[in-house]
Formats: C-alpha cells, structure tokens, sequence
C-alpha cells in the first residue's frame, strides 16, 4: 500500500482533523492518519498524490506533499521560525493598542459614547483597531473563510465570530449611538485586538514548544548524510546519496557517517551507533560486517559495498516507523475525536442561545450583556488544547523512547504497555547475549572402540555441514567452531527442518540427527551410555551436568546411534539482572518461556533472578501459555527476537521483539528494541504509564476548561458576582490552555524513569 505524506500549515484543532478525516472517508480503499502536533497528514490506499491535494482542498485545508523528508523536517523548521517572527510581532502591535485602552477603562476613563467628541475619539480608535483586525487577525479571517467555502467551520470562524461581533458593535454605538439605549452605548475595541494579540502571542509561544515536541525524529533526519565518497574508475569521488546504486564500493574516512547500509569489503574501525541503538560502546567493524546509515566511523578507515538504497536503510525505516508512530491515535483519545467532531457548530448555537437569553431577559444593560456573552463564549470554546492533548503526548513519548533505542509501531501500543502486568521473556538472544558458543563436546563411542581425532573432525564436519542450513542460533555456534577448528564441511545431501526440534539429514551417505532431546525420542535414538528414563528412552548424565550450568546439550545421532552430546552457553546479558529487578520493582510479574531444556532455562532464570520458568515448549505452545496468562486476567508482554516467538508476539498484548532478531519477530511485534540493554525494557514501561497519565492529565484539563469555560462565560456566575467574563480574559484563558497542553506533554521529555 502506498503512502502520501501532505503537510498542511492551516490544520490546527481537533475540528480540522475531524473534517480532513471524514474528506477522506469518503473516498474508497483509502485511508488517513493526522499528525496534528506536526500538521501532516499520511494517506494509505489507491490515491493519486493530486487527488489527495486536491481533496484537501475541497475540505478545505490546502495541503503540500511532502517528497524528501529531511528537507521537508528543515523547510517546517525554517517556516515555523518564519511564523514565530510574524505571530510575536502580530502580538506585539496587538497588544501594544490594546493594552493601553483597557487600562484607561480599568482606570476610570470613558468608555461610554455620551456625547458628540466621544464620536471622534472613538472612530479613530475603531479604524485603528480595524487596521489591527486586518493586520493582526488576516490568518484568521482567511482560515474561516476557506472554511466556509468547504461548507465548514473550524476554531478560526469562533475567533473571528467574537472578534468582529465586538468591533461591529462598537463601530455602530459610535455611528449611531442614539440606535442604542443609553447604558449600552459601550465600545469593546481593546477587547478585539486585546483577544487577537493573545491568541497570536499564545500560537508563538505554542509554535516553539511543539518544535521541542518533534525533536527527536528531527534528530534522526539529522542523521542521513547528503553524500558519499564513491570509488569508482577514476578513483574517489564525492556524489550526491541518490546518484548511488547498490553494489557500488564506499570509502569511509575516519569521523565520516555512513551513507548507506552495507557491507565492509576491507578495512576494520569502532563505529559509533549509540544515535541508532542507545548503545554507548562503539562496535568493532571488520570484514563481512553489516554497516547501518547514520552510524559515525571513528579512527579507522573501511571499504564498504552499499546494499540498500535510500528508502530502504535501517534508519529510513526507523524514521518512517516514529512517524507513523506519531501519527496514530489512542483509544483514550477517540473520546476528544467525536466531541470535537461537532464542537464548534455545537459551541456557536449554544453562544447566539446564551446572547438571546440575555438580551431578552437578562438585566440591563441587555444589549451590551448580550454581547459580551456572545463573544466570550466563541472565543473561550476554540477547541485547540482538546485536539492537542492526545498526539502532543504521543509525539513526545515515541520521540523519547526512539532516543531511547525503542520503535515504537502505533499509540495503541503504548496504551496497552502501560497496563502490563505480566512479561514475559524468551531466553536465547533476549536475557542472553543471543551469541552461543561451543563449550564442550562429550563423545560417546561404541561397540568398545575409541574414536579417533580423524573420525571426530570427520563427525564435526558432517555435523556443521547440516547446521550451516538452520537458521538457529546454536546452529551458528556449531558452524563457527568447526570453521575455526579448520575443519572442511562436506556436501549436505538431504536436509529437514524439525521446527523446534532440531534438524535430519544426509551427509556423505550417513542419516544424522542433531537437536534436542525431543528429536532423539521422536526417532527412538538409543544412547550408547546413560541412565534411561520413560520418557525419552536415554538422559546422558554428562547432558545433565551440562544443563546445571546453564548449557544446552546438543544431542547428535548418526545411522539412529547417539554419537555424541554438544554443550553450547550463551553468555548472560550484563544487565540482565538490574533489568529484571527494575521489572520486578514495577510489581510486575516475569516469566523466562522458553524452547530449551528445563535445567539449562533454570539455570539461568536462577542467574537474574526469574522464578517462574516454562521450558521446553515448541513455538505454538508459546503462543498458548500467552493465551493462558492472558485467560488469568494479566495483561501480558512478550519479548522475543526469533522465528519461533512470531505467533506469541502475536497473541500477546504488547510484543516487543529484540532489534538484533529477525525480521519476522520484528514484523510481528509492536515495539522493536534497537539497543542490546534489557533495562530499556523497564524504561518502556515505565515511560508508557507517564505517558497514559500525561495524557488523562491534558484531556481532564481541556475537558474541564470547556466544561467549566464556557458556563462561565455565559454568565452562570452572574447572579453571584454581579459580573461577566471579559472577553479579554477569555481569549488569554483560550491561549493558555493550548499552551499549557504542549508544555505538558513536553515535560515527558525529562520524565524520570
């Protein structure tokens, strides 16, 4: 499916998103998802790019497509700084006028027409404050404006609705003040510009918070280089990243960023990848070493071969995963959607309901209560904070969590990590370092006869000859160990793959077996020597002693006769330990699930401080013990990283696959941990549980400034203060909301984990 990315400037309250999403549909087979933090909107299904612009048009909301991301990250940094500039100076020329006329009210001076040289005085106060409408306030007027031509409205048409309602008035008591009883005769000039010189002083102040919002996937655009240093006939030359093509060779300078993945072809350096994984220790590179784009050479210098273009690098995929992340909507946050759906029409019925009570039968003078009413409503109403409240917090916290070393896919996702209360962790590759290696090998010899060193190096080759065929990562560790030992691999004649098993196959004439001790019983092995048991037919003591320590045994057959047990560790991760406590300390529960032998998986649970182990399972009894916990009420994550834990990334509530597995675990998951680190698990949860507070937090806020605002100021107050809201107070109370919504869900920037 493909994807049309449209940044749209004039999108800026939940109304907006309400119409753009409701445009699209209409449509068939397509889809939009609205980043109002960052004004973009990301179309999906079978849509021309002119047919999306040109539907955004019609809504109402013209619309720029977005083709290079970078450049359009630093072309809204540029404009955002550009409108910042205009929105201070709108605010200061605003109020500037506006200020100095409430104070000589507020102080005694007159505000009433009462007399003919009150006319001049005030008529060239109104024509300056048009000036100031037209000046301070044109954005407003050609946001409602484009509105209207959509057959719409949006929180510009309640701005300019109060601003003007409160000009016009004025204008016509100083034209024809003898139209109006004489305690009516009140000009609310400083009120219009009043309002339009806090609104535009708010969005400033706003424009600057939300780029704090978007700093990290900015910091992550930051990362592409913009050229290479190609080597090609003529030697080194630097060219443009899209003039590039895979297979061509790069040279990579000491303190150089990598351009794009690929493949060291000679040379050797520690890279820094510490942007890309949250690791702080640089990576040795050597020959046959994957490079990522965006990573930082350090004193070395590499030869590498490009092997993914420029959509197609681990980083542009990262990126393209934090936006998506940033665009997508919470459960919690539906509630906002459907509210601000019918807000400002709902809103702009219930002010000419409240104007018409009061100038009916409310006290005098009626007229000028009337409009006093009518304009605070509209103004103190703008749905901004509501529609900010949910993607501000969003945004902040994938931001956060991918400088963390964290993908996350969705909002949803985030929501449902932070009720969690059960985890999960596969153990080869997610609480160990996911390099097995060979420790021991226990020969078994029969009919009475040694082996000799040739006949076991013959038996090792075969051996890592079929293993070179699984994907399996003790398989990797056999396979290393023999090439080590320079031992030659035969020909593999007939190879199968026993999913959780192990694997069968030929070589050299022989049948071989090698797996666990669930293969070996599935084919009636007979062991040489042992104790044996009714269950599996054999258990070789020295097995045994291996999965006390923590190893797995590896078991061999050829020609259906146990030849020899293989022990293979793979090291603990250094923090594995601290990270299950920090777990643990959150009052959650944690279970190693795992397909190896119930001793080596008690061992190392043992080691970090897990107390409930579920061992030897096959893939799809993965997937059923997460059903099962899921069935005693527990909110489950599963943290995973191969093959074998795809279907139980699947079923559980929050998956969360190891960056370094494979691309099915990570396809499978919602979230992807870049880094190695296992306390960034702990980390996640614990930012998803601010991020959930945060979110109730700016919601309960809005929620509250709208139910409460707009009562206020209708007047409910009246009759026990004697006074209205002014309509000043409630364009700085509508400025303030917003603002005090993005300071914050910034403020999860620093949250302490």
């Amino acid at each position: 499916m493909s994807q049309i990315k449209l940044y749209v400037a004039t999108m800026n309250c939940a109304g907006c998103v309400a119409k753009i999403e409701k445009a699209f549909a209409a449509e068939p087979n397509v889809s939009a998802r609205i980043n109002l933090a960052d004004k973009q909107v990301t179309v999906g299904g079978k849509m021309s790019s002119d047919t999306a612009l040109a539907v955004m048009d019609k809504a109402g909301y013209p619309a720029q497509l977005i083709v290079d991301a970078k450049a359009a990250a630093e072309e809204k940094r540029v404009e955002d700084a550009v409108e910042y500039r205009l929105r201070m100076r709108q605010a200061i020329a605003a109020l500037a006028v506006g200020i100095p006329m409430m104070l000589w009210g507020l102080l005694g001076g007159e505000m009433m027409i009462n007399r003919p040289s009150m006319q001049l005085g005030w008529g060239i106060m109104g024509l300056v404050t048009l000036a100031l409408l037209v000046g301070t306030g044109r954005h407003f007027y050609q946001g409602m404006w484009r509105a209207l031509k959509a057959k719409t409205t949006n929180m510009d048409t309640l701005i300019v609705l109060g601003t003007s309602t409160a000009w016009v008035y004025s204008m016509l008591v100083v034209l024809i003040p003898s139209a109006f009883p004489m305690d009516t005769r009140h000009v609310y000039f400083e009120a219009s510009v009043m309002i339009l010189g806090l609104i535009n002083l708010g969005h400033a102040l706003e424009l600057k918070a939300r780029g704090k919002t978007s700093e990290a996937v900015q910091r992550l655009l930051g990362l592409q280089s913009s050229t290479a240093i190609r080597i090609g006939e003529n030697g080194d030359e630097e060219v443009e990243i899209d003039q590039l093509k895979l297979g061509d060779k790069l040279r990579l300078r000491p303190g150089d960023r990598v351009a794009l993945d690929g493949v060291v072809e000679s040379g050797q350096s520690l890279l820094d990848e510490a942007m890309l994984t949250g690791e702080p220790i640089p990576v040795p590179k050597h020959v046959g070493d994957n490079l990522s784009a965006g990573t930082v050479n350090g004193n070395g210098s590499l030869v590498y071969r490009v092997t993914a273009g420029q959509q197609d690098t681990r980083l542009a995929k990262i990126i393209a995963l934090v936006q998506e992340a940033q665009t997508s909507k919470m459960p919690i946050g539906r509630l906002a959607d459907k509210i601000s759906a019918v807000f400002v029409p709902t809103v702009v019925v219930i002010a000419l309901l409240a104007a018409a009570i009061w100038y009916l039968v409310g006290p005098e003078p009626a007229l000028s209560h009337a409009l006093v009413v009518l304009t605070s409503v509209l103004i103190i109403a703008c749905p901004c904070a509501l529609g900010l409240a949910t993607p501000m917090s969003i945004m902040v916290s994938v931001g956060r969590a991918a400088q963390m070393g964290v993908l996350v896919k969705n909002g949803e996702a985030l929501q449902s990590a932070s009720k969690v209360d059960c985890v999960v962790l596969d153990k080869t590759g997610t609480v160990t370092q996911g390099k097995p290696q060979v420790t021991d090998i226990h020969w078994i010899e029969t009919n009475d006869q040694a082996l000799s060193d040739e006949d076991k190096r013959a038996l090792l080759g075969a051996i890592a000859s079929l293993e070179q065929h699984s994907e399996h990562p003790l398989a990797s560790a056999i396979v290393s160990y023999v090439k080590q030992a320079s031992i030659p691999l035969p020909a593999t004649e007939i190879f199968t793959n026993h999913q959780g098993k192990g694997i069968e196959g030929r070589v050299d004439g022989a049948d071989f077996l090698v797996g666990n001790q669930a293969l070996m019983a599935a084919f009636d092995v007979q062991s040489g020597e042992g104790v044996t048991d009714n269950h599996s037919g054999f258990v070789v003591e020295a097995a045994a002693q291996f999965a006390k320590q923590g190893k797995t045994a590896i078991y061999v057959a050829k020609a259906g006769k146990l030849v020899a047990t293989i022990a293979i560790a793979d090291p603990i991760k250094a923090d594995a330990k601290a990270a299950i406590s920090a777990i643990r300390s959150q009052g959650i529960r944690v279970v190693l699930l795992t397909g190896d032998n119930p001793q080596t998986a008690q061992a190392v649970a043992a080691q970090v401080g897990i107390e409930e182990v579920i061992a030897g399972v096959l893939p799809e009894q993965k997937q059923q013990h997460i059903k099962a916990l899921q069935q005693q009420g527990h909110v489950v994550a599963m943290v995973g990283d191969g093959i074998n834990d795809a279907p139980a990334l699947m079923s559980a509530d929050v998956g969360i696959a190891m960056g370094s597995g494979t691309e099915v675990a990570i396809e499978s998951a919602d979230m992807t941990l870049l880094s190695h680190q296992l306390i960034v698990i702990a980390n996640l949860l614990a930012l998803s549980r601010a991020t959930i507070r945060n979110i109730k937090q700016n919601l309960f806020g809005a929620f509250i400034y709208n139910s409460l605002g707009i009562p206020v100021a209708a007047g409910v107050l009246y009759p026990l203060t004697g006074m209205l809201l002014s309509p000043v107070i409630a364009g700085a109370a509508m400025a303030l909301s917003s603002l005090t919504v993005v300071t914050n869900a910034n403020r999860l920037r620093q949250q302490k984990l």
